[in-house]
């Protein structure tokens, strides 16, 4: 049976972070590992996300995750619930932080990703066991996002969004606030591309965020990885869609699409616009210098 904590404000299991946000919770109901509610990155976006903004979380709450970063969201759908599942698709920790109780499954599409959650991550809320969703609860659990992070990642917002909520208390309480460029012409890159315009760091490869994080990113030691299989090496030299590089290489599809997760996942590949994977930014800058040549 999953594991139900109650953990009092004045308990040492209270993570310190939230002593000091505004308003915090006398008790914090936690479903799962109350230990891994220590400093991460919260990746939020747009409920409505779109294949950019899907596959920008996954290059980067996968990186994250499989460095022990704790990735934080709120199991909304779109991107924070892909944010979730790329921690756990990279054996990394989450946390989903609600605005129901703990124990509720919601959005109801979300209860077997919670229940996986529950059982080797975290969910948490600040209102008691069996309490419903409500409107006002949203907003105010994004309080608790903010105040759990050392960063606050946006991969996708429109204008309006609610993520702008949780930047504006990141910023309060004196936290990094990040955001992924999307499109001009996008309208759901408008708001992540005006946080940009407003002094939000922006984050276009693993290397970025490492550095924004304070996590050194060995991209030599990426490079080497380009020889345990075929499929990477080619891709890093000719970027494909999934099933060309299924066909150029005899492999099959399934054995592609999970192998491309779990490059894309590492900050090796990025799926571009028009479904090619490739090589990202970093790992470009890196294959055409001299320290980046394989050959010698």
């Amino acid at each position: 049976m999953t594991r139900r904590h109650e953990i009092s404000i004045d308990s040492t299991d209270y993570p310190d972070y939230l002593r000091n946000i505004s308003e915090p919770p006398r008790v914090l109901y936690c479903m799962g590992d109350p230990a891994l509610l220590v400093p991460g990155l919260a990746v939020i976006g747009s409920r409505k996300a779109t294949p950019y903004g899907l596959s920008a979380t996954r290059v980067f709450a996968g990186w994250a995750a499989s460095q022990g970063i704790t990735i934080i969201s709120g199991a909304a759908i779109g991107c924070d619930q892909e944010a979730h599942r790329s921690a756990l698709a990279a054996d990394g920790p989450t946390v989903a932080v609600m605005g129901c109780g703990a124990d509720i499954d919601y959005p109801s599409g979300a209860a077997d990703l919670l229940a996986e959650i529950r059982e080797v991550g975290a969910v948490i809320s600040e209102v008691p066991w069996g309490t419903g969703p409500q409107r006002w609860l949203f907003p105010r659990r994004n309080r608790l996002i903010a105040g759990l992070c050392q960063a606050v990642l946006v991969v996708e917002a429109s204008l309006p969004s609610g993520t702008f909520n949780t930047a504006d208390h990141a910023l309060d309480y004196s936290k990094q606030v990040l955001a992924v460029p999307g499109s001009i012409f996008a309208p759901e890159c408008r708001g992540s591309n005006r946080l940009l315009v407003q002094g939000a760091t922006p984050i276009t490869d693993v290397t970025e965020l490492g550095d924004a994080l304070g996590v050194n990113v060995d991209t030599q030691l990426h490079l080497a990885a380009a020889s345990e299989h075929p499929l990477l090496a080619a891709l890093l030299v000719n970027p494909m869609r999934p099933d060309d590089a299924a066909r150029e290489l005899a492999l099959h599809i399934v054995e592609v699409s999970r192998l491309l997760g779990r490059y894309e996942s590492c900050g090796l590949l990025s799926r571009y616009p028009d479904g090619r994977y490739g090589p990202c930014v970093s790992m470009r800058q890196a294959l055409q210098s001299p320290h980046g040549d394989r050959s010698q």
